[in-house]
């Protein structure tokens, strides 16, 4: 976990590094990578987490849902990571409704939000989906989150540690993404990374930039 920040900042530098115009203040962004155990929760130059050691589901998702929204109730906009559709996880159904208990409570607040894939989000923060090994074999599972880990560290400053390391810098990186297309990068990003904003389903700027 990283520790919080109170207060809105001021327009990142890179957006002046980047030739962009900045559209206002900074809306106050979250990244979310919302699970039934451990949720990742990420601001500007901050992570957190929640975690549920509830024994029902109906706990765990109030567990979930209470702890979540603690962060995002008065956020400007909420980027939340997605499901990997070519998986076949056990506990799929509940997670998709977590899922969901979140974004219905982002419409009942009126704070928007929009869902990013996973390929989208390992794109965003290492160029690429599929990495390889020296000895030629495809990265996953683990190996792969540590390098979305290790771009975190490397481009934001931002260390992850403890259990819910992986969580806490895919919530990063869902922040990042978000601040780039309102045009308020966190810091320069290659233009093989910032590809992975197009094909996303944001939604109206005006929505988000007026609140």
């Amino acid at each position: 976990m990283t520790a919080p920040t109170l207060f809105t900042p001021e327009a990142p530098a890179a957006v002046a590094a980047a030739g962009l115009q900045p559209l206002g203040p900074v809306p106050l962004v979250i990244g979310l990578d919302v699970a039934m155990g451990i949720s990742g929760v990420a601001g500007i130059g901050w992570t957190d987490h929640v975690r549920s050691t509830a024994d029902s589901q109906h706990e765990k998702f109030a567990a979930q849902l209470t702890g979540l929204s603690s962060f995002y109730r008065y956020a400007d906009f909420v980027v939340i990571e997605g499901a990997a559709y070519s998986k076949n996880n056990q506990g799929a159904d509940a997670l998709a409704a977590m899922r969901w208990m979140v974004r219905h409570d982002l419409w009942k607040r009126g704070i928007p939000y929009t869902v990013i894939t996973p390929s989208k989000r390992i794109t965003y923060a290492t160029g690429t989906t599929v990495h390889k090994d020296e000895d030629g074999n495809r990265l996953k599972g683990e190996a792969l989150k540590a390098l979305v880990r290790a771009a975190v560290g490397e481009r934001y400053g931002i260390h992850t540690e403890g259990r819910a390391k992986s969580d806490e810098a895919d919530a990063y990186v869902m922040l990042a993404m978000g601040l780039h297309w309102l045009g308020f990068p966190l810091a320069e990003v290659p233009a093989r990374h910032a590809a992975a904003l197009a094909g996303c389903q944001w939604p109206d700027r005006e929505a988000v930039t007026t609140r």
